[in-house]
């Protein structure tokens, strides 16, 4: 968001994102580099545009839009999921450097969302969400001043959960998705 001349920024909201389904068997640095250019490094130039103007007046939020992908690495999905938990790791970090300065930072961890980037799986989402039922639940999380938005509730319980498995049975337990077949297209949202 860019404040109209003369106005002050209430909140920026770092949404832009990039991805495409991949096996590191079959890794390409070039689509490696753009999910890191549109996601990580997107936000980061965000990031250095507004926050100087917040910390000046001691108010404002930064919003990024990180995945629930970011919470564990996913087969077929790896330089994704890795984007996403370095936005995560930085905006976890700025939220409680930031505070002490009256700007709020959230993360935003959607699960699967009927976007241009999701009509490119072949494979059954689960829990998938319409763009409305997703913006909401975004705007009412950043009007209450939330750490963490993070959507589908079941999604989101799940992954959490899978983060306290041990590596050796999240490794057998996600080794039949990297084997499935992925699309080279890529999206951005």
């Amino acid at each position: 968001m860019v404040p109209r001349r003369g106005g002050r920024l209430d909140c920026a909201f770092a949404r832009a994102g990039s991805g495409a389904p991949a096996l590191s068997s079959k890794f390409v640095l070039a689509d490696a580099e753009l999910m890191t250019k549109v996601n990580l490094l997107g936000m980061f130039n965000l990031f250095d545009a507004v926050i100087p103007s917040m910390i000046g007046r001691r108010a404002g939020r930064f919003a990024g839009v990180a995945s629930i992908a970011g919470l564990r690495g996913l087969p077929t999905s790896s330089v994704y999921s890795a984007t996403k938990a370095a936005m995560q790791s930085f905006l976890e970090a700025s939220r409680v450097e930031l505070r002490p300065y009256g700007v709020g930072v959230t993360t935003v961890n959607p699960g699967f969302v009927v976007t241009a980037m999701t009509e490119k799986n072949r494979f059954k989402m689960p829990f998938l969400m319409k763009v409305d039922n997703a913006a909401r639940i975004i705007a009412d999380g950043l009007e209450r001043g939330k750490r963490v938005v993070e959507f589908p509730r079941p999604m989101s319980m799940l992954m959490r959960f899978a983060r306290l498995i041990p590596d050796a049975i999240w490794d057998r337990a996600t080794m039949p998705y990297a084997r499935r077949k992925v699309g080279t297209e890529k999206a951005e949202r």
